[in-house]
């Protein structure tokens, strides 16, 4: 029996606004005609006043409606044309510029490929609120080009509960994980470099490598951490001395790093002078006390990477490095060179979510989110008869196997025809495909009774 999924809730505004849309574009209201007053649309959709004056005002921008001071609003003679409705979407459906480009543009229903959680799950911190206290700051000059301090701070005292000892000078402020990677690529990575990846891994920082024409070297992934064996192979075969990783909640596995893993990796870097870079985008809904390589290294070699994109907002750009002071200050140059700062406007406000202590109650109830749709989607995917790789916990992503005859892509370009997204397996793979097809599926999507039914049909040959 399929699940039905919860479709993401609309606030009252947008409710009221889309209803009078409807009427407009289906000629129920025609041009020039006057709309109810605010009172009597408040009484009519039972919300209060500013509720329905807020929903006039989305119909204003839209160019539905126009207001008429002193008089009121009525229906625009210059409305938009109706939007014709969408059709399959003209991609490869298998490439990773395009999952990537996907996760802007959004032109698919069933999102079970995305890499970030439904905009519902992020609601309830009311960031719109969280904006006016710092409206002021958008005003100000650039500011230090560490970023906001009273922010730092409270990294360093978050980094401290995950056992990392870092003070404010050892943490740079950057616009999201992304552009952190971007300053380490640019610090550490000359053209035709030897570089390892986790394989299978994350794949923006594939297109990031080769943009800088590094030379990409796998490190096979296993359920518990990298392949340290196959790490000391690579590493001595290739003489590469940097080595990206993410330990906890992996994308795409969804597995973590075991202890006794990370004792042997670091031991292994030690010997081989091998940098670490470790990504943790996933460490505010994580228990503090897992294994994580800065830890244990204690920021020595290990350079790690922060963000709030998969905990708060993707939208507010917010992400950070902790290092060694000396590595900190380099990434900083690069950053004035670059990008001058980030934004200190964005990062008030997520010291002042942090400060209030609204971020970690919506951490408490986001993290229950991820466990209920985790247990759900597994239980999706176990009437489908597909394997889940290891044991992953605590964040989006479940690594899915598929039969050994799946052509995968194919199957993802007829599931892009249904308005389906699907992450295949081999973009995960600086070498490419290879081995047993795999895909990343989301959790929080997995409940949709559309996918479900789609690998059904396509079981049972369409």
């Amino acid at each position: 029996m399929d699940t039905v999924a919860n479709p993401e809730p609309r606030t009252r505004v947008e409710q009221v606004a889309a209803s009078l849309a409807e009427g407009i574009d289906r000629g129920l209201l025609r041009a020039g005609e006057r709309l109810p007053s605010i009172r009597a649309a408040a009484a009519r959709f039972a919300v209060s006043k500013n509720t329905a004056v807020n929903a006039y005002e989305r119909l204003v921008a839209s160019g539905r409606v126009e207001s008429r001071p002193g008089s009121g609003f009525y229906v625009s003679g210059r409305r938009p044309a109706p939007a014709a409705p969408p059709g399959p979407v003209p991609v490869a459906a298998v490439d990773s510029v395009w999952l990537l480009r996907e996760q802007l543009d959004r032109h698919y229903d069933v999102r079970v490929g995305d890499g970030r959680p439904p905009p519902s799950w992020m609601e309830s911190l009311e960031l719109g609120r969280r904006l006016r206290p710092s409206a002021a700051a958008a005003h100000e000059s650039y500011g230090s080009p560490d970023g906001d301090p009273p922010l730092r701070r409270s990294l360093a005292l978050m980094l401290a509960e995950r056992s990392i000892q870092a003070g404010p000078e050892a943490v740079l402020l950057t616009s999201g994980a992304n552009h952190a990677l971007d300053l380490i690529i640019r610090q550490f990575v000359a053209p035709g470099e030897p570089v390892l990846v986790d394989s299978p891994g994350y794949y923006p920082l594939f297109g990031k490598l080769r943009l800088a024409k590094a030379r990409i070297v796998g490190v096979r992934r296993g359920p518990t951490g990298p392949d340290v064996a196959h790490l000391d192979e690579v590493a001595r075969g290739s003489g590469a001395r940097l080595f990206f990783t993410h330990s906890l909640a992996h994308n795409p596995t969804g597995c973590s790093l075991t202890l006794p893993v990370a004792h042997r990796l670091l031991q292994r870097a030690a010997a081989l002078d091998l940098r670490i870079v470790e990504s943790d985008p996933f460490a505010d809904v994580l228990p503090p006390g897992q294994p994580r390589l800065a830890a244990l290294d204690q920021l020595e070699r290990v350079i790690y990477v922060g963000t709030f994109a998969k905990t708060l907002s993707a939208s507010l750009r917010c992400g950070y490095v902790a290092a060694r002071p000396d590595i900190v200050a380099a990434l900083r140059d690069l950053k004035m060179v670059t990008s001058v700062n980030s934004s200190g406007f964005v990062e008030r406000i997520v010291h002042d979510l942090i400060e209030s202590g609204r971020y970690r109650r919506h951490l408490r109830r986001l993290a229950s989110r991820i466990e209920a749709a985790a247990l759900q989607g597994r239980t999706v995917l176990q009437e489908l008869g597909l394997p889940v790789f290891g044991e992953p916990r605590g964040g989006y992503y479940l690594w899915c196997g598929l039969p050994l005859a799946c052509d995968l892509d194919a199957l993802s370009r007829r599931a892009a025809a249904r308005g389906i997204l699907i992450a295949p397996g081999g973009l995960f793979l600086p070498e490419g495909p290879s081995g047993p097809p795999m895909m990343r599926v989301n959790v929080a999507y997995l409940g949709d009774p559309r996918f479900a039914r789609f690998l059904r049909e396509e079981a049972a040959g369409g």
